[in-house]
């Protein structure tokens, strides 16, 4: 063991943790009887309720379960919830998926699955970046928006941190280490200052892994991240009736991902041995790009938070800013497609966001109850992209300087607000019935305009190969045309919600929801491409879902199942490495005429696509015995295309998704086309997760064994052209906690089976197009999962 692991690992044996349950609102919630599991308060609903009692699909994860599973990424979450896919394929990117709709944050759109820390929307790459010092996380099934500031189609991701104790002190500190070299420190104290009146927090977190476990063989590089962030939190009560909280977080990310290939390599270029890289097979996780992959999130957070209860009402208010600077440097030869050439592509995004909702809500009342708000949030920021866009004149070794070189300059300020309007009304009709009514007016403005410099020096020409020489040429010219740069809407979106208690133990609900998300242009799209590449239109949903939700065995188990509904028109998506053609150049290299069959590259579009998401979901969960508990989640979701026309690589022209042939855009236009049936995301319809823990008697010590399981079946995706093999990720844990829960150590192993399964995967092999025939890297890009990883977790409370 070298130093490093071991002094990780001594860390890990001398820290320790705590779980501490903070209140999940002002309002409080009935307490569970003496022999029934311990009942989830949930504030999904801005209101703080029993889980059961939520007329809602609801996934939730306490603190306390977040420490026993050693979760410390956000993105493993969705081992705790089936349809719930949270991915980073390039160490930048993160994306959600839930209920088969996905959400990738470089749409440029509001998230079709929002996420919201201390109930402030906040973006995924903060979001996802660092979990600690957690109170709880619950994931929102369905369309969302009606009770928060802004819609999202697919459902909502809640963070809450804990809160400053008034009256004790108390705190917890926990370490993991393991033999892939990861390591995550994290704790946190709370001291009252003033006891009863003012209490401080802080909170901090230093963690560092290899990512995707991936090493790239041409630089000699291991994909890493180093994370650090602390946060500081203020509770004020200077009278009973009035709460004042006040959060500082700061957050430093900084990750080396290396890009995974798969395949056998190849020698790109005509007449040179030169080899892409060495065969690459899934369990090898190696990576060949000759340039860097750098991504950085420089973060500050702050937040405020007020109630005053009145009598009648209760006003709430939150507040926060949001500074971000998030650097990205990435070779786009991902592949090495193009040996001994490196092209990296800079991109810096600084974004300010400043958010604000003020709340107006009844005071429980026996038959009325109702609420008022007003939202706001605005963000700007000049993003910058710097890159080459050299174009090849046919796939020679570069040594011979056969390619035009073209540099591009983008820059990109941001200007997005909202204001909206909300309210709601509850009717207790009878002890039995129940009716909820919502809606929220919006008014969205987003101004997505820049300006692209592209420049040249020329080309001397090369009368061998009847290459004529190119002057060169500067030219500055929009990056989004002026009449599709601005987007304006005012969405009317909201719910309905009809609750049943057909026993003490037994509830039935029906819900409708009506969901929006404004379209979006591409910024630094190809020049010289249709209005259609360059904006969407406007996404519309409506949604249906019944559900059940009961409690037997003396409350001791729950089962809750539901089903739902889902029709989208204009659902908005986002197609990845799509080959463009933008048309003949003119004299001075400038793309102006129409499309000449010459692929020119490839680019990430936004389409439309009118779509249909069905399914049912079910957990059953409890406690049959003291020292034993359990949960179980399954769901079948068909999220699927309606005869959508989609945006494609059909190289072979049979209007289906491919990459048999010679690289070639089919049909007249600057791209291809195809209709699509096909699911809305690469995954399988079914999903399952589980997790128990089994303890033991031992006097004051209590052993205990626990295990998570999660399992995705095999899927075919015809968008990318593979066939998923089935995952079953199982992760197992063995302790000891002391007297109380006071301390806790634990063994553990992820991935138990050592499963290595790709789970995403580019439709064919990383290309670099050129006037004649491609360069072919001979690899396909990938995702996988980690190796097996074993590691050991102490933890201490006081």
């Amino acid at each position: 063991m070298n130093f490093r692991k071991q002094h990780a690992f001594m860390a890990a044996l001398c820290a320790s943790s705590s779980i501490l349950a903070g209140t999940a609102a002002a309002q409080t919630a009935p307490q569970p009887a003496a022999g029934e599991i311990n009942e989830i308060v949930v504030t999904a609903t801005r209101r703080a309720q029993l889980l059961q009692d939520v007329p809602m699909s609801i996934d939730v994860a306490t603190g306390d379960k977040l420490e026993k599973l050693n979760i410390f990424d956000a993105k493993d979450v969705q081992q705790l919830a089936p349809s719930l896919e949270l991915t980073n394929t390039a160490g930048r990117n993160n994306t959600a998926t839930l209920r088969g709709i996905a959400f990738d944050p470089d749409q440029g759109t509001s998230p079709a699955v929002d996420l919201y820390l201390n109930d402030i929307p906040i973006d995924a790459q903060t979001a996802f970046t660092a979990i600690y010092d957690i109170e709880q996380i619950e994931v929102l099934r369905g369309p969302q928006g009606s009770l928060r500031g802004r819609t999202s189609p697919a459902g909502a991701i809640t963070i809450r941190t804990r809160r400053p104790d008034l009256d004790d002190v108390d705190g917890y500190i926990q370490a993991t280490a393991t033999d892939d070299a990861a390591y995550n420190v994290q704790g946190g104290v709370s001291v009252p200052l003033i006891p009863g009146k003012l209490a401080l927090r802080v909170a901090a977190l230093v963690d560092g892994n290899r990512l995707n476990q991936v090493y790239n063989v041409n630089r000699d590089q291991r994909s890493r991240s180093r994370t650090e962030s602390a946060r500081v939190s203020l509770a004020w009560q200077p009278v009973e009736t009035v709460n004042i909280g006040l959060t500082y977080q700061y957050l430093h990310a900084d990750n080396r991902q290396n890009q995974q290939v798969f395949g056998p390599g190849n020698a790109p270029a005509q007449f040179d041995p030169t080899l892409s890289g060495p065969p690459a097979a899934i369990g090898d996780y190696i990576a060949v790009a000759e340039g860097i992959r750098r991504y950085q999130n420089n973060s500050h957070f702050v937040n405020l938070a007020l109630d005053w209860d009145l009598g009648p009402a209760t006003l709430f208010f939150s507040g926060a800013h949001q500074y971000s600077v998030l650097n990205q440097d990435g070779d786009q030869d991902s592949a090495n497609q193009v040996p001994n050439y490196v092209n990296v592509q800079s991109v810096r995004t600084p974004y300010k966001v400043n958010t604000a909702e003020l709340r107006l809500v009844s005071n429980d009342g026996d038959f009325w109850n109702w609420s008022v708000g007003a939202f706001y949030s605005k963000q700007t920021g000049d993003v910058t992209v710097t890159q080459r866009a050299d174009q090849f004149f046919g796939n020679f070794n570069t040594a011979f300087g056969l390619f035009l070189p073209i540099n591009v300059d983008t820059l990109v300020p941001v200007y997005l607000r909202t204001y909206s309007f909300a309210a709601s009304s509850s009717f207790q009709f009878t002890d039995k019935l129940k009716v909820e009514v919502a809606a929220r007016y919006g008014n969205n403005k987003s101004i997505q305009k820049g300006l692209i410099g592209v420049s040249s020096p020329g080309f001397p020409g090369f009368p061998a190969f009847m290459i004529p020489p190119i002057p060169g040429f500067a030219s500055v010219s929009d990056a989004v045309p002026a009449n599709l740069a601005e987007t304006t809407s005012h969405p009317l979106t909201g719910g309905v919600t009809v609750t049943y208690e057909i026993s003490p133990d037994a509830t039935a609900y029906f819900a409708y929801g009506r969901s929006f998300r404004s379209g979006t242009a591409g910024v630094s799209v190809p020049v010289n491409i249709t209005d259609d590449l360059i904006k969407t239109k406007s996404e519309r949903s409506d949604a249906f879902e019944v559900g059940l939700k009961t409690s037997f065995l003396d409350r001791r188990l729950s089962l809750n199942i539901s089903a739902f509904y889902q029709k989208f028109d204009g659902y908005i998506s986002r197609f990845l490495g799509i080959n463009y053609d933008f048309g003949a150049r003119n004299v001075f290299g400038v793309p102006a005429g129409a499309p000449d069959g010459t692929i020119d590259g490839s680019f990430d579009f936004n389409y439309n696509g009118d779509a249909t998401v069905k399914g049912i979901e079910a957990t059953i969960a409890g406690r049959p015995v003291d020292n034993w508990d359990f949960s179980v989640s399954a769901s079948y979701i068909k999220a699927r295309y309606d005869n959508a026309v989609l945006p494609c690589n059909d190289f072979n022209g049979d209007g289906k998704p491919d990459s048999t042939g010679t690289a070639a855009i089919t049909g007249p236009g600057n791209i291809s086309y195809c209709a699509s049936n096909d699911r809305l995301s690469n995954l399988p319809d079914f999903s399952l997760t589980a997790n128990s823990e089994l303890r033991f008697a031992m006097g004051d010590l209590q052993p205990f064994i626990r295990g998570l399981f999660t399992y995705r079946p095999s899927v075919f995706s015809s968008t990318s052209a593979f066939d998923y093999k089935s995952r079953e990720l199982l992760n197992l844990y063995v302790g000891l906690r002391g007297s109380e829960a006071r301390w806790e150590i634990n063994v553990f192993a992820k991935n138990v089976l050592n499963q290595k399964r790709i789970t995403s995967i580019s439709q064919g092999n990383a290309l670099q197009p050129t006037a004649g025939a491609a360069y072919d890297s001979g690899y396909r890009l990938i995702s996988a999962t980690n190796p097996r990883e074993f590691g050991v977790t102490t933890s201490f409370k006081f």
